[in-house]
């Protein structure tokens, strides 16, 4: 039998007079029916120690966890590829420079282009964002997404370069699935599925075309700012070490919105939206 121990987010737990509990990685408890296995032996065999001798009782308890799915070899930790670290990250240094910190932790090179959202600042056509060869472009914008503005970078996955995005409406922001090839999810998609999904779509897109009155600026807190960091550098990670998705939502079917007030974020199911045909000519 091989050295395997507990998987990770699964817990054996001593219960008084009830004897053993395994607490599931959904956070569920579940009774360990041992019988007349050594319960001392079977928690040293679940961290992992080599337990000589074994009897049948202990094995067929370990097999169980084993059948469960509640034991794992120890997996090595996934490295960040080298021909996925080039990221280059535009928009708002607020956001931008947090997820720097968490990608160069990780093992990428973020590079920080200046602020493309900045109204003084020309838009990047493709040409420009495809400059210096990177693996991924991440562009967080402070603010709605004007008419147009990522229309070039919704091209990138079609080059081979991974495109993640992130934006704020007031106290929300939107966390977009990262696109990485031809049939993923743009940022044209989404916006065509938020206006699909709401009666107030005239009023959205409206409040995106502008212009808008609004009250004091929504300044985002450093924990909120840091959420956001957090969620694009995880979603990047995923996405250069072919992480596979194991819980929730597929993350290139992936919508999240975060509230930046609670920091409560909430996930929507979001597809690509098909190519429409043309519609007939009714000349008569």
């Amino acid at each position: 039998m091989t050295r395997s121990r507990l998987a990770p987010g699964v817990d054996v737990v001593a219960v008084p007079r009830r004897g053993l509990a395994v607490r599931t990685p959904a956070g569920e408890f579940l009774t360990v029916r041992t019988r007349d296995a050594d319960e001392n032996a079977l928690l040293a065999r679940l961290a992992g120690a080599d337990t000589t001798p074994e009897d049948e009782e202990l094995r067929r308890v370990v097999r169980a966890f084993e059948d469960a799915g509640y034991l794992a070899d120890a997996p090595p930790t996934p490295q960040w590829p080298a021909a996925r670290r080039a990221v280059r990250l535009l928009g708002t240094p607020a956001l931008t420079g947090p997820l720097a910190a968490h990608l160069t932790a990780l093992g990428a090179e973020p590079r920080t282009a200046p602020t493309a959202d900045a109204p003084d600042v020309r838009h990047p056509d493709l040409d420009d964002l495809l400059d210096g060869n990177p693996a991924a472009v991440v562009w967080c914008l402070d603010g709605p997404v004007p008419d147009g503005l990522w229309d070039a970078a919704d091209r990138l996955p079609g080059h081979g370069v991974a495109w993640l995005r992130c934006h704020r409406e007031g106290w929300q922001a939107y966390v977009e699935p990262l696109a990485a090839g031809t049939g993923d999810v743009t940022a044209a998609h989404v916006r065509s599925r938020r206006l699909a999904a709401t009666p107030a779509h005239r009023e959205l897109a409206a409040y995106w075309t502008g212009p808008r009155t609004s009250g004091a600026p929504v300044r985002p807190t450093l924990p909120a700012a840091a959420l956001l960091a957090a969620l694009l550098a995880d979603d990047l990670r995923r996405w250069a070490t072919d992480a596979p998705d194991t819980e929730g939502l597929p993350a290139r079917r992936r919508l999240r919105a975060v509230d930046l007030r609670t920091l409560t974020v909430t996930e929507h199911p979001v597809l690509p939206v098909p190519p429409v045909a043309p519609a007939p000519r009714t000349d008569g």
